[in-house]
Order: C-alpha cells, then sequence, then structure tokens
C-alpha cells in the first residue's frame, strides 16, 4: 500500500514538473519573443523611414541651401574677372556670407549614412517586401528565401513566390505605409514584413524543451519502474523465504515430537509433554498462517496490553537463546497498564523480528538486550536496545531498504516488513533511534495510545 502510494505520487510528481516546466518556458520564451518583436518593429520602421527620407538626401539642394547662390555668385565672379571688371561690394558681402556659412557648416553625410549604414549592408535578418500602394506590385525585398534580391533575375516563379510571401506577412503584422516626395510627385508605398528566422527558431524552442522533458521523465518512469519491479521481486523472494523460516522451526519441532512419539514404552509423563508441545507447534503454524493472511489487507485493531503481548514474544525468544551457543540477557521492562491498539499476530511478528535481529547483532558469547516502553503526550513508544556491533551512520538509511541485510544468510526482508507492519497497519512509525560501531542499535516503536 505504502509503495504504491509512493509510485502513484512519484508519477504525479513528474507530470506536475513538467507541467510547471512547460508553463514557465512557454511564459518566458513568449515573453522573449515578444520583445524580439518589438525590437524588429522598430528595425523595419526605421528601415521605412530611411527609404522613404533617400530621394530627399539624393536631391543636392537639401544638402546646401546656398548652392545655387554660390554657383551663381561662381558664374558671375568669373565673367567679372575675365572681363577684367571689379566685384561690386553687395555680390561680394553675398559670396562672403555664402563662404562662411559653408565654411561653417558641418559635413553632411545623410545619404551616406542611409545607403551604407541601413539600406545597403542589410545586417538584419528580417524579411521585408516594399510594393506599390496602389498596384501592389513588389518593388524592394530582402531575405526572401529562394527568391533573388535582383528585379532583373526576378522569374514568373519567383514572383509568385513573393506574392505568396506579400500575403503571409499580411497576416502576420500590418504593412507599414510610407510616402515618398519628390517634390512634384509623390509615391505611397506599403512595406511588409515576417518574422526573422531567431523569432522562428524561439517560437519552437519550448516544443523542444517539452520534448527533451519527456524524454526525461520517460527515462526516470522506465529507471523507477524497474527499480520497483526489482523491489517487488526481492520481496516476494523474501516472503517466501520468511515464510519458510517462520514454517520450518514449528515443523522440525513437530517431527522430532513425533519421532519420539514412536518410541516404545515411552512413559505417560513424557507423551503428555510431548503432546503439549505439539500443540504449541500447531499453536505456532496457526499464527504465522495468520500473519500471512493479515499481510495485504486492512487487519483489525483491538486495545490490548502492550506488555502481555511483548512478553509471549519474549518467552518465545528466550527459550531459543541457547540454541546459538550465547548467554544473552532479555530484559523487558513495560509498564502493566500500557495498552495501545494492535494486531496481535501482526505486532508479535514486528516484536519477534526486532529481538532476532538484536540477537544476530550480538557476536559475542555474551550480551543483553532490553525492551522498554513509556507513554508520551498520548503515544506509546517501545524501545529496543541491544549491545551489537552496531550500524554505522552512513548505513542507517538502508537498514529498512528491502534486500538489505549485514547477515551473511539474511535477506533483509525483516525490518522492512515490520516498517510497513507498523507503519501502514498500526498508524504509528518505526526508526533507528541510535547506532554506533561497538556500541549496539536501538529500535523505536511509537504507537498512538489506546
Amino acid at each position: 500500500m505504502r509503495a504504491y502510494r509512493v509510485s502513484v505520487n512519484l508519477k504525479l510528481g513528474l507530470i506536475v514538473f513538467a507541467g510547471l516546466i512547460a508553463v514557465a518556458s512557454l511564459a518566458y520564451t513568449d515573453r522573449l519573443v515578444r520583445q524580439l518583436r518589438g525590437r524588429e518593429q522598430s528595425i523595419i520602421q526605421l528601415w521605412a523611414s530611411a527609404l522613404a527620407q533617400l530621394p530627399k538626401a539624393a536631391q543636392p539642394q537639401s544638402l546646401n541651401p546656398y548652392l545655387s547662390e554660390l554657383r551663381g555668385l561662381e558664374d558671375q565672379l568669373r565673367r567679372w574677372q575675365g572681363a577684367g571688371g571689379v566685384l561690386p561690394d553687395e555680390a561680394l558681402e553675398a559670396y562672403r556670407q555664402a563662404v562662411l556659412w559653408a565654411e561653417g557648416m558641418p559635413p553632411t553625410g545623410e545619404l551616406g549614412f542611409i545607403t551604407e549604414a541601413i539600406l545597403v549592408p542589410n545586417a538584419f535578418d528580417i524579411p521585408a517586401v516594399v510594393t506599390d500602394a496602389e498596384t501592389g506590385r513588389p518593388e524592394i525585398w530582402r531575405n526572401i528565401p529562394g527568391v533573388p534580391d535582383s528585379l532583373a533575375r526576378l522569374s514568373s516563379a519567383d514572383s509568385l513566390r513573393l506574392m505568396d510571401q506579400v500575403r503571409e506577412m499580411a497576416d502576420t503584422y500590418p504593412p507599414i505605409p510610407i510616402e515618398i516626395d519628390y517634390g512634384v510627385d509623390r509615391l505611397n508605398q506599403l512595406v511588409y514584413y515576417g518574422d526573422s528566422n531567431l523569432v522562428r527558431q524561439l517560437r519552437l524552442f519550448p516544443y523542444v524543451q517539452l520534448l527533451f522533458v519527456a524524454l526525461f521523465i520517460l527515462i526516470s518512469y522506465l529507471g523507477f519502474s524497474y527499480v520497483r519491479r526489482s523491489e517487488q521481486s526481492s520481496l516476494w523472494v523474501g516472503m517466501a523465504k520468511e515464510a519458510a523460516h517462520q514454517l520450518g522451526t514449528p515443523i522440525s519441532s513437530l517431527m522430532g515430537w513425533l519421532e519420539m512419539l514412536r518410541l516404545p514404552a515411552l512413559p505417560d509423563e513424557q507423551v503428555h509433554a510431548a503432546l503439549d508441545e505439539i500443540e504449541k507447534d500447531v499453536d505456532r503454524l496457526h499464527r504465522v498462517a495468520n500473519r500471512f493472511s493479515d499481510i495485504g489487507s486492512l487487519p483489525r485493531l483491538e486495545p490490548m496490553s502492550v506488555g502481555l503481548v511483548i512478553g509471549g514474544t519474549a518467552d518465545y525468544v528466550r527459550r531459543r537463546i541457547p540454541q546459538r551457543g550465547k548467554q544473552v540477557s532479555l530484559e523487558v521492562s513495560v509498564p502493566a497498564d500500557l495498552r495501545a491498539p494492535l494486531n496481535a499476530e501482526l505486532f508479535e511478528w514486528v516484536v519477534e523480528n526486532l529481538l532476532k535481529n538484536a540477537l544476530d547483532a550480538i557476536e559475542s558469547d555474551r550480551g543483553a538486550i532490553d525492551v522498554r516502553a513509556w507513554t508520551e503526550n498520548g503515544r506509546v513508544f517501545i524501545e529496543v536496545r541491544d549491545t551489537g556491533r552496531g550500524i554505522d551512520r552512513r548505513h542507517w538509511k538502508n537498514v529498512f531498504r528491502p534486500g538489505y541485510s549485514t547477515k551473511k544468510r539474511g535477506w533483509g526482508l525483516g525490518l522492512s516488513l515490520a516498517k510497513r507492519i507498523i507503519e501502514d497497519y498500526h498508524g504509528g512509525q518505526l526508526t533507528l533511534a541510535h547506532s554506533r560501531p561497538g556500541q549496539g542499535t536501538t529500535f523505536r516503536i511509537e504507537l498512538p495510545a489506546a
């Protein structure tokens, strides 16, 4: 159940993450495209204004308003000097004023700036077409793919392609009207333009980015599915081994008692003792069957004595300590009135796993295992402490992971099942409270009090 919720939450998280990236990318790209479009519109407007000003700048009178007077004075001066005459004072003064003005005027470069800096180099890559406002005939165009810039090299197919571009540009942006004044005549033209290559590429960028995000999510999903399948495989293998282990002990005991009962002339006392032990083993098998039947279903919780459940499990483990060849003391300190909502079968399984792990962690011939419990703020706390080899800090995060084990014959399922039973079925928490190499380990169970 918990793994399923984690899987669903991770999938939803990936979808939300992709959605946030998509929204942020689209918003940022849209803002950038609008800024670039504004800049390009300014460039096109400047280009259109330059086209309108070019005829004016090409007229000589626009360069120097005294040019005709200067030429007239030069002709008059030339005739008078050729005839040996003297220049009148009025003409001399006019000529002097014109020369003074000409000397004081800065050099004019309007025509050179317009032609060299704006029109001729064509430094921008914005597609643009200038057409006659009345006839619609293209006059000038720039950056039209597949269409030559020269009118002389324009074929009929190029003309059709050019007109298609004009119609497409008209659907994108309104044309810019320009008026060229030749003094006597006026020429009205329209400037059509579209998006540059940079803007078109930026408009495709979010979709490319979404493609990479989708690939990332797909790879993450496949990787997570593989890990989850591996975890489930390990879980099923561990469950099978755990079932064999749980069933193996009472079955071996039953086989031993049956062999004992087959002995001839067995005293009645030993027969009754054997029957009592057989009954205990059968009850043990019944408990094991109940444990595995409760896994995967919602067990029923009943308020019961925590000390009674822990004490019964501790007695079962104590009887098997001598079989390990160790002298280990197992002390239980639980208040008699301590109660919590429990499923006895599953909670005994948790305590049994913790006690067996503690017993396996004690590598020396002597050791101690202490179990204590108390209540605090409406919660029940249970600690299982041992004097075993301990766990290095860097391995704490792997303790409850299925398949992780420090034992040579372990399969790393006991603590994982115990944590799932406490958290998913009892609404509590199972944590590694303390552990240091050579100083032992303490596991803590937290449950709601009854």
